[in-house]
């Protein structure tokens, strides 16, 4: 469920729910409240949320599996590169038959 995603989440990154509703700008409550599943965020708060912790909202509602993302608003276009090599190699260990050239 939604909160559970939330839940871990914020854990994973060592944020208490106080850390988490602060970058957020909602009240420490709000957090509690979505953790538990009593209410659900805003579809604009969802957006946060998912920014945040470099999630898509599809991961969050469950419409996809563990996909994360990596903001690479502010990388030059050799810093992007370098992380893209990075990827690619990472995909090789997972699966020796990957080919080299898709992204």
């Amino acid at each position: 469920m939604l909160g559970d995603k939330i839940k871990i989440l914020r854990l994973s990154n060592k944020m208490s729910q106080v850390e988490l509703a602060n970058k957020l700008n909602v009240s420490k409550q709000s957090v509690s409240n979505w953790e538990n599943n009593n209410i659900m965020p805003s579809i604009d708060m969802l957006k946060k949320i998912a920014e945040q912790f470099h999630c898509s909202s599809d991961y969050l509602l469950e419409l996809e599996d563990e996909k994360f993302t990596i903001s690479t608003k502010d990388l030059t276009a050799e810093q992007f590169a370098h992380i893209t090599a990075i990827v690619r190699e990472f995909q090789k260990l997972n699966n020796p038959h990957t080919d080299s050239k898709t992204p």
